[in-house]
């Protein structure tokens, strides 16, 4: 079908290197390659002499001195944070510290839900806690420079406090961790939601956006097709969930085995995660059943 969901695992440039990728935009990404990072972080520049940095990754002097050394001689009027994962926020302040730019952007961390009684968050180690902005953006807010504007859109699901940011001068969408072009977005409890996730999916259909510049990864080509298929690729994963359940599989793990046969052994544990946003989202709907309020050792059937 036309809206088939293929990924593009080109590495998008060398870690380091500052590479012009639009007319008003700039690339620099970060040496922090893994399972969920792909090649690492991609931190942007976007204007000329009066200029704005969105996500400018993780707590990595290398990563810094490249960012500070692609704006020599130009004003950083705005450090843009899409979202509180250490990959992303924690080097704002040390940007902040040296041009005096207001960070701007998501509000503080925070999770999709408050803990259940016992269970840990596993996640808690991948969070920025010391981010806080001079100014959180909301729904519409905007940053401005000369001959740029970058509009907060709020997207929860891979994280609550999840903004990406409309460049309308470039019809482009810095879409954070939302969507990417290379992968899958990780949805995990706590801090995640799976309906929050679909519902902002859903709120990117028609927009104007011709091109999306992703956290991670290259560029996102042919964004409203990539979005429809994204969305049909939830709900297969949704439907082969609960033919799992209606197979008699009950626990995490079971499903995880079945569904996901042939997957990288470091990332066993974010498939697992993202079967419970699943189950999570489904009980809500009806769908699916556990006792009590569904948790990652939890069992479940059908409904």
């Amino acid at each position: 079908m036309a809206d088939d969901l293929t990924f593009d695992v080109r590495p998008p440039a060398q870690s380091g290197e500052c590479m012009r990728v639009s007319p008003m935009v700039r690339r620099i990404v970060a040496n922090n390659p893994g399972p969920i990072t792909f090649t690492g972080t991609c931190s942007y520049i976007v204007g000329s002499g009066q200029v704005a940095i969105i996500d400018p990754g993780p707590e990595a002097p290398d990563h810094i001195a490249a960012l500070l050394d692609a704006v020599k001689g130009e004003t950083v009027t705005h450090i843009l944070v899409t979202h509180t994962h250490k990959d992303h926020s924690p080097a704002a302040r040390a940007i902040q510290a040296a041009t005096g730019a207001r960070i701007v952007g998501c509000a503080p961390h925070r999770s999709a839900r408050p803990l259940l009684s016992g269970e840990i968050n596993s996640l808690e180690a991948s969070s920025d806690k010391d981010y806080a902005p001079d100014q959180e953006l909301g729904e519409g807010d905007a940053a401005e420079g000369p001959g740029w504007t970058l509009q907060a859109l709020a997207t929860p699901g891979h994280m609550a406090n999840h903004l990406a940011f409309s460049l309308p001068e470039e019809k482009a969408l810095f879409s954070g961790d939302h969507v990417m072009a290379w992968s899958t977005t990780v949805v995990a409890p706590p801090d995640g939601s799976m309906s929050a996730f679909m519902a902002s999916l859903d709120k990117l259909k028609g927009r104007e956006e011709t091109l999306y510049w992703p956290g991670h990864g290259g560029p996102v080509q042919e964004p409203q097709r990539f979005v429809r298929a994204l969305v049909h690729h939830r709900r297969q994963r949704e439907a082969s969930i609960l033919n799992r359940l209606r197979a008699g599989d009950r626990t995490i793990p079971e499903i995880v085995s079945a569904i996901y046969q042939g997957l990288n052994p470091a990332l066993v544990g974010a498939a697992g995660l993202s079967v419970f946003a699943h189950l999570e989202d489904l009980v809500a709907r009806g769908q699916a059943a556990t006792e009590g309020m569904p948790a990652l050792d939890s069992e479940y059937r059908p409904a």
